[in-house]
Parts: C-alpha cells; sequence; structure tokens
C-alpha cells in the first residue's frame, strides 16, 4: 500500500503542528520552507484538514494554523481514511471492475485482509506516537 502525497502531507502538517504548543500559531510559508514542499500544494491540504476538523485556522494578521486536538487523541488510522481518495489496491476492487478472474479468485480476499489489518495497525498509533523528537519545542 503506498500512500498518496497527499496524505503524506498531511501527516506532515499534522506533525508539524504537533511539536508546538498547544496555542501557538503557525503559518502556512513556515511548514513550506521546512518540508520543501509548495506552498499552493500545503494551502490545499490545510483547508481539507480544517475541514475534516482536525486543525483550526485563524484568519488575519496574527493568524495562522493549529491542532484541534492534543496529538494523543488523533489516531493515524483515521488521518490515512480520510486524506486517501481510494483504496483500490487491484481492479477487483474498482467500481468498474472488468476482471475475468473475479468470480472465481481468491486474490480480493486476500488483499481486503492485508488493507485491513493495515489501517488495524495504524489505529494503533496517536499523532503523539509519530512526532519527530527534533522538531519538538
Amino acid at each position: 500500500m503506498k500512500l498518496t502525497l497527499y496524505t503524506d502531507y498531511s501527516l506532515r502538517v499534522l506533525m508539524y503542528l504537533g511539536t508546538r504548543q498547544t496555542d501557538e500559531k503557525v503559518q502556512i510559508d513556515e511548514i513550506s520552507d521546512y518540508y520543501n514542499i509548495s506552498k499552493n500544494h500545503l494551502t490545499k491540504v490545510v483547508h481539507n484538514l480544517a475541514k475534516l476538523g482536525y486543525i483550526h485556522t485563524v484568519r488575519g494578521r496574527g493568524g495562522g494554523i493549529m491542532l484541534k486536538y492534543k496529538p494523543e487523541d488523533m489516531k493515524i488510522g483515521d488521518v490515512v481514511r480520510n486524506t486517501e481518495d481510494n483504496f483500490h489496491m487491484a481492479e477487483c476492487f474498482r467500481p468498474d471492475n472488468e476482471c475475468v478472474l473475479t468470480p472465481v479468485c481468491g486474490l480480493k480476499f486476500v488483499l481486503n485482509d492485508a488493507l485491513e489489518n493495515y489501517l488495524k495497525t495504524l489505529d494503533e498509533y496517536t499523532l503523539q506516537d509519530i512526532l519527530p523528537k527534533a522538531l519538538m519545542r
């Protein structure tokens, strides 16, 4: 299973914010510079993270972004489920599946089991568990 860049960037934003003080507002530019990621990409990611309820955004002078919840309350599995656009590991997972083997093939069941275990493992970890110590303040 490979995460999309969108999910990767979402996790990076949350990790960066998780290393800051609870009430410390961070600018998108700061995160963009730190990770060397396009500000435009991060703006879209931040907008979506706010829509999903993971972060708080404050507009205007003195504004910025910050986590809405404590890092220990944010499950990585939930973030991945909410930021990945699909989990189509093979053609048989797609709604437009045309694989002729589907009626007799056991691969879908094996891959589905693997996917469920993958997400179950991610559910065992919180944002706190993955925070990079080098960024901690």
